[in-house]
């Protein structure tokens, strides 16, 4: 079984509550009848729900009605969710008016079933920006308790079974924070390898700070800033398996880690790296996705409380049917 069958299956084992806020977005819905059919997840579908069975009997979708549907205009909690929202805002400046025009927009109102533990998780994307996804769902959720930044990690699964966890790998961070400092990139660590646990299965993450240099064979306030992360790491997660500064080879390659870190019990061994930028992250897991011939999947936003995850807007209706049972795997672990 190969690992996206995997985490379809450890979804179903557990169902989760997954809201679909663009539910009348043509792939969406078709991802949302699949998802039914297979009893992947249960499914909170937010639009007009006349609209919504409409679109279904258009394109010949027949388990929509399997998913509970509210209608943002005439949903009877709304003003219990402004309420929420005036007094989780407030701070900010929120009134009563604003916050009841919020509760009618999809994906704030998603965010705020989830606040009230009426969802697991979300998904959007095919027709918002990563800016409308995240904004409500840091405003609402917030981050997880010990976590100040949100951060992306990419599953890799390659044709090289040497490496990582049988050719899978999990990178981080290649979506969001630019340039962290220590203290985020200590995060982006922690936060990766319990995604590599959470989605990817793996039962023992051994995680990599990546950098140019190995074990001082370079000297730079950037490779310090990799040091500092590994330590700052180790403190927030004592049991975590960890080591940095390390190049990627040395990170990889048992014996090349072996010559370039000696004793240590990552090198040669990490399924889990973190890069110290995004402007790496990013060009690296495309590079090995092109060149390389990886499966790239994600990237799955991690630090927030509850999982919300991001869509291209290109994405396909396989692409959100993956994201459901991903989310639903990182909702699990949330709880």
């Amino acid at each position: 079984m190969d690992l996206v069958q995997q985490i379809i299956e450890r979804a179903k084992s557990n169902k989760q509550r997954i809201v679909l806020p663009e539910a009348t977005e043509e792939r969406t819905l078709r991802a949302a009848d699949r998802v039914l059919a297979d009893d992947v997840a249960d499914l909170i579908l937010i639009g007009n729900p006349d609209e919504i069975h409409a679109l279904a009997a258009q394109w010949g979708l027949t388990h929509i009605d399997k998913a509970t549907l509210i209608d943002p205009e005439n949903n009877p909690k709304s003003e219990e969710y402004a309420a929420l929202l005036t007094e989780l805002r407030k701070s900010k400046g929120m009134t009563i008016e604003k916050a009841r025009e919020l509760v009618k927009n999809p994906l704030y109102l998603g965010c705020m079933i989830i606040k009230t533990e009426g969802a697991d998780g979300q998904i959007s994307g095919a027709l918002s920006t990563t800016g409308d996804t995240l904004r409500p769902a840091l405003q609402i959720i917030k981050c997880a308790p010990g976590i100040s930044c949100v951060s992306g990690a990419m599953l890799m699964i390659t044709q090289k079974p040497e490496y990582g966890e049988n050719g899978v790998l999990v990178i981080g961070d290649v979506a969001v924070t630019p340039m962290p400092d220590a203290s985020q990139l200590a995060q982006i660590a922690v936060c990766t390898a319990q995604t590599a646990k959470s989605v990817a299965g793996f039962a023992d993450p051994r995680v990599a700070m990546l950098s140019f240099s190995t074990k001082g064979s370079a000297s730079h306030e950037v490779v310090d800033k990799v040091v500092e992360a590994t330590r700052i790491a180790k403190e927030m997660a004592p049991d975590l398996h960890i080591d940095g500064e390390l190049q990627a080879d040395a990170s990889l390659v048992p014996s090349v880690g072996a010559k370039k870190a000696p004793g240590s019990e990552i090198a040669g061994r990490a399924n889990v790296l973190v890069v110290p930028c995004l402007e790496v992250g990013n060009i690296s897991y495309k590079l090995v996705e092109r060149l390389g011939g990886a499966v790239a999947l994600g990237p799955i936003l991690q630090g927030i409380a509850r999982p919300v995850n991001d869509l291209s807007r290109g994405c396909s209706v396989d692409d959100i049917y993956k994201m459901v049972a991903i989310t639903a795997c990182q909702a699990m672990d949330a709880k």
